[in-house]
């Protein structure tokens, strides 16, 4: 393991510190922010049977399925009907982010939108139209295969779609790193804006993959809870009888502004992006390192890159699948960076929502950030018998008051598909001085670390 590093001192060039300055998102409990996360910190399920697709010869047969999805007002009804729903998500996401962030259409316009980015990922893009064309290729030949076919299957479509919409013409591209998508996306974000090639990015990630190929490839890979008599019960983090992951969907996107920018325009200032960090376990196609190795390494790199000391982390919004591997080695990781962890709780979003892919990290992140907003973290339901190496308090059923000093926020895919890490860091702040942080984490690995800020606070 590597030897811990004294964190530098934290950025304050108003023109290389990222602030968050709105937040959109498509989730199985709507598109309304404080809608979702109150459903949250009453720890309802959002897990149903599936309905989309005859899942009854299946061995898995729910999910976290989004239903009466609407993107009225978000999209042409032409394009409509032909987008993957996966880009549905991310538009209606998208377009959410930026009105929260008051950069709407006529806003826009008076604004030189070659400095303005988008980075959405997708960890599988759009499944649904490329399985559908692969079907039409056997079933009817080549010739009746929809145009559309390659442009809406490609995951770079959800970052070129909004920005075809909107008009912006910064930096744009995806990032397809599985569950980390998201988190990858935030970092890269990030450093467009610290770099100078962008002032604002739209960044976050999107998912659909609640299909018939979908689910039929991740019961393949063996990776699926198979609770179907007690579906809502099924996602466990930590439980000693947990037995596999969730499978969810939907978007997360956040607006990310230099702070200089930000304060220029008069935005909404929500959180401060402090930093993040990504590694790679270089160890196998889907089981972690035991040790967490790959975690614990990206864990300590995030906080260095956002200034911040083990010690200022008192929250940890983990990844926490409930797979059988990956819960105990990301606690393990943890561990190793935290010596201490009797000031600090850990919840897991996936207990309620399932596991988003691509678009975990974006929607945890929005959780992560109304937690240090609001002063409440969220259960992690479904907690009947605890690991017993799991010491950590992981806020077990009821929601809990905590005032939250550093979140870390942990995003990554700890089940399956590579081990790559990014760890994230998010921080609450008043007059410049961070003392609210949190860590969100995940097996492609992305640590970010974040900060809540109030515009008139920030001295420059």
């Amino acid at each position: 393991m590597a030897s811990p590093v004294s964190a530098p001192k934290r950025e304050t060039d108003p023109k290389k510190r990222i602030v968050i300055t709105g937040m959109g998102l498509v989730s199985v409990f709507g598109s309304d922010i404080d809608n979702f996360y109150n459903k949250l910190l009453e720890g309802q399920s959002g897990i149903s049977l599936i309905d989309r697709f005859d899942a009854s010869s299946y061995t898995v047969r729910f999910g976290g399925q989004i239903h009466d999805f609407s993107s009225k007002g978000y999209i042409d009804g032409k394009n409509d009907r032909r987008l993957d729903d996966c880009w549905r998500y991310c538009l209606v996401a998208g377009k959410r982010a930026l009105d929260d962030a008051n950069l709407d259409q006529q806003v826009l316009e008076t604004m030189d939108k070659t400095r303005i980015g988008v980075l959405v990922g997708s960890g599988m893009g759009g499944l649904k139209v490329f399985s559908d064309g692969v079907e039409t290729l056997v079933q009817r030949g080549y010739k009746k295969i929809s145009p559309f076919f390659i442009p809406y299957s490609i995951t770079n479509m959800g970052s070129a779609l909004l920005a075809i919409d909107t008009g912006l013409m910064g930096p744009n591209y995806s990032i397809s790193t599985a569950c980390a998508t998201a988190n990858y996306c935030f970092f890269a974000a990030a450093n467009h804006i610290r770099r100078g090639d962008a002032d604002i990015m739209v960044a976050g990630g999107t998912e659909a993959a609640l299909t018939a190929t979908g689910v039929g490839g991740f019961i393949a890979c063996r990776a699926l809870s198979q609770r179907n008599d007690e579906y809502k019960k099924a996602s466990r983090p930590w439980d000693t009888n947990r037995d596999g992951f969730v499978i969810g969907e939907g978007s997360g996107v956040l607006v990310m502004e230099s702070l200089e920018h930000a304060l220029k325009r008069g935005a909404p200032i929500i959180a401060e992006y402090l930093g993040g960090a990504v590694t790679c376990d270089a160890h196998h196609m889907t089981d972690p390192r035991a040790d967490g190795l790959g975690v614990s390494s990206c864990i300590a790199k995030s906080l260095v890159d956002a200034g911040v000391s083990p010690e200022e982390v008192n929250y940890i919004n983990a990844h926490a699948t409930s797979t059988l591997a990956g819960d105990l080695a990301e606690v393990n990781a943890i561990k190793k960076v935290f010596k201490d962890t009797s000031e600090i709780k850990m919840n897991g979003t996936k207990s309620m929502i399932g596991h988003g892919l691509g678009a975990a990290g974006g929607i945890e992140a929005i959780a992560t950030i109304k937690a240090i907003k609001t002063g409440w973290l969220h259960p992690t339901i479904n907690q009947y018998n605890l690991e017993p190496q799991v010491d950590i308090d992981t806020v077990p059923n009821v929601k809990k008051q905590h005032k939250v000093n550093v979140v870390a926020a942990i995003f990554g895919l700890i089940t399956a598909f590579l081990s790559h890490y990014f760890a994230a860091v998010f921080a609450a702040n008043s007059c410049c001085n961070l003392g609210h942080l949190h860590l969100r984490l995940g097996m492609f690995y992305c640590c970010v670390l974040f900060s809540v800020a109030m515009a008139q606070s920030l001295h420059l």
